[in-house]
C-alpha cells in the first residue's frame, strides 16, 4: 500500500516555496545597493544648466524627499511582508530620488555654489494691552 501526501497539503507547500522564491529575488534585488541602478533612473545632464539658487532649493526638496521615502520604508517593515511591500511600492522612487540628490550635489560642488542665510526670524510681538472698560 502507497502512502500519498494529502491533496489539500499540496497547494500549501507550493504557495509557501514560490512565497520563498520570491522573497529571495526580492532580498537580492535590495542587496544590490543604490549606486549599481541609479544610471537608470536619473539623466545625468538634469542640473548641468541649474544655478546656485535653483540647486539650493532642489537639495533641500531631495533631502525631505529621501527622508520621507525612508520613513515609508521603515515603516512598512513593520507590518506582515513589510519588506516586500517597502520594496516594491518605495524602492525605485527612492534610489530615483538618492541619485538625484547625488547629482545635485556634484553639479552643487562644481558651481562652487555657498548656501544662502536663512531669513532672520520674525520679531516676537508683544501682547496688546486691552484697555479695561467701567
Amino acid at each position: 500500500m502507497t502512502v500519498r501526501p494529502s491533496r489539500s497539503r499540496l497547494p500549501s507547500r507550493v504557495t509557501a516555496a514560490a512565497a520563498l522564491l520570491l522573497a529571495v529575488q526580492l532580498g537580492g534585488c535590495a542587496s544590490m545597493g543604490d549606486g549599481m541602478l541609479s544610471g537608470a533612473f536619473v539623466d545625468p545632464s538634469i542640473y548641468d544648466l541649474s544655478d546656485c539658487s535653483q540647486l539650493e532649493a532642489e537639495r533641500k526638496r531631495l533631502a525631505t524627499r529621501t527622508a520621507e521615502l525612508q520613513g515609508l520604508i521603515d515603516k512598512a517593515q513593520t507590518g506582515t511582508a513589510g519588506s516586500v511591500v517597502g520594496e516594491v511600492a518605495y524602492r525605485n522612487d527612492y534610489i530615483s530620488t538618492r541619485a538625484q540628490a547625488k547629482l545635485a550635489e556634484e553639479q552643487w560642488q562644481k558651481n562652487k555654489c555657498v548656501a544662502s542665510a536663512p531669513p532672520p526670524a520674525p520679531a516676537p510681538v508683544a501682547p496688546a494691552k486691552r484697555a479695561r472698560g467701567h
